[in-house]
Formats: structure tokens, C-alpha cells, sequence
């Protein structure tokens, strides 16, 4: 049985009782489901979830705003977020990778997808008990912190989320190597993972943004990929 909790924001119920029963037969029983992003922002701060599924289409408050609130929450701002959403344009995919989100899934989907994904994701996030030795990663004017996941650039404190922070981290750790962006989606989402060249653009502008005066250490390698230099 897993200890992860996992909070699913779904106005449709017969579709958030399905996830929450395919859950439990995957041994995922500390679930949450609510109907509205105004419920999902309330329940953040009590059930403390691991992982977040929430539905891109809500009632009032949408899945967009809700991401953006959380994001925008040191206290949140590092749990992973899998958007559930019947859009599959790119666009609208691009728009929720800048608002922070982990990941996307679009309806419908197999049950077998979905606890891959997540499972994925948890992995990943649960990565933070390196050798004290090897706690920390210091490039330059960044400092990693892998224990706590937190950066400091300049010595300032900045937020990243999961992605952004698992994306900087490889290429800091791989200074002046060269990676494509298929190489960046198999390194940082896995074989077979269908994000799109532009997507791991947009989540590379995410990093650079927050770099501010240092994005130029990420250098841009035309008609290839991408480096981190410190040169």
C-alpha cells in the first residue's frame, strides 16, 4: 500500500469516483476527490497531498487559475500537478507546461497510462535523500540544494517546480554537454513520452526566466538543443 495522497480535482463524479477506484486497486488509498478548483485550494492545505490530478475544465474557478494559485505558493509550489483535460492542442498543452504544471494527460485515457504517470512523477519527486557530501550542486551564481529541492541564485531563494527543477539540475550536472530535446524529454519524462519539441522549449524558457540576468548559461545550440556553460 502506498502512503502517497493523492488529491483529484474532477467536476464530473462519476468520472473522479472511477480515478479514485482505480487508484485504490493500485494500492493508492489515501485519496481526495472534489468538484471545484475553490474546493482543491482549501483541501491543499489539510490533506497535504503528494500529487495533484486536476481537470484542465472546472466550474468557476478553472484548472489554469487553480495551477497558477498553487505555483504561485511557496508552500505548494514544488507538489506535481498531472493536468486531466480533453484538449489536446498543443497550444493549450504549452499554456499548462508555463503555468507550472508537471505533466498532461487527455481524456480519454487508460487507467494503465495515468498510474504510470504518476508513479513517474512521484519517483522523481521523492529523489531527494542524496550523501550529505552530495547534497548540494553549485554552479556559478546557482546553488542546488538536492536535500530540500530549493535553489538560490545570487543567494536569493527561487521557486521551481518539479520539472523546472529536475530540467536545471541536469543540465548543471552535465555542463557543456550537448542534449537534444529529445534527448532532455527521455532523460527527464522517460521512453515514449509524448511532449512535443515545443513543450521542453517552453519549460527551458520556464527555467531561463528564472535565471533572470543568468539565462544566457543556458545556451541555445541551433537546429540541435541545449547547454549549460558557465563560460
Amino acid at each position: 500500500m502506498s502512503d502517497e495522497r493523492i488529491l483529484i480535482v474532477e467536476d464530473e463524479q462519476a468520472i473522479g469516483d472511477l480515478i479514485v477506484y482505480h487508484l485504490n486497486r493500485e494500492g493508492y488509498h489515501q485519496t481526495l476527490h472534489v468538484l471545484t478548483g475553490e474546493e482543491a485550494l482549501r483541501e491543499v492545505n489539510s490533506f497535504h497531498p503528494n500529487l495533484i490530478l486536476l481537470d484542465l475544465m472546472l466550474p468557476g474557478m478553472s484548472g489554469m487559475d487553480v495551477c497558477r494559485r498553487l505555483k504561485s505558493d511557496p508552500s505548494a509550489a514544488s507538489i506535481p500537478i498531472i493536468f486531466l483535460t480533453a484538449k489536446s492542442e498543443e497550444s493549450d498543452i504549452v499554456v499548462g507546461l508555463e503555468m507550472g504544471a508537471d505533466d498532461y494527460i487527455t481524456k480519454p485515457f487508460s487507467n494503465r497510462l495515468l498510474i504510470a504517470r504518476m508513479r513517474s512523477l512521484l519517483r522523481r519527486a521523492a529523489q531527494t535523500s542524496p550523501d550529505e557530501s552530495e547534497s548540494f550542486v553549485k554552479a556559478g551564481p546557482i546553488q542546488m540544494n538536492l536535500l530540500s529541492r530549493q535553489v538560490r541564485i545570487d543567494g536569493n531563494p527561487v521557486e521551481f517546480t518539479v520539472s523546472e527543477f529536475n530540467l536545471l539540475h541536469l543540465l548543471v550536472s552535465n555542463k557543456d554537454r550537448v542534449f537534444t530535446r529529445n534527448q532532455l524529454v527521455m532523460e527527464l519524462r522517460g521512453d515514449d513520452y509524448p511532449v512535443t519539441e515545443r513543450a521542453m522549449d517552453v519549460l527551458v524558457l520556464g527555467v531561463r526566466r528564472k535565471l533572470k540576468d543568468h539565462s544566457v548559461m543556458i545556451e541555445t545550440i541551433r537546429g540541435v538543443g541545449y547547454r549549460f556553460t558557465e563560460k
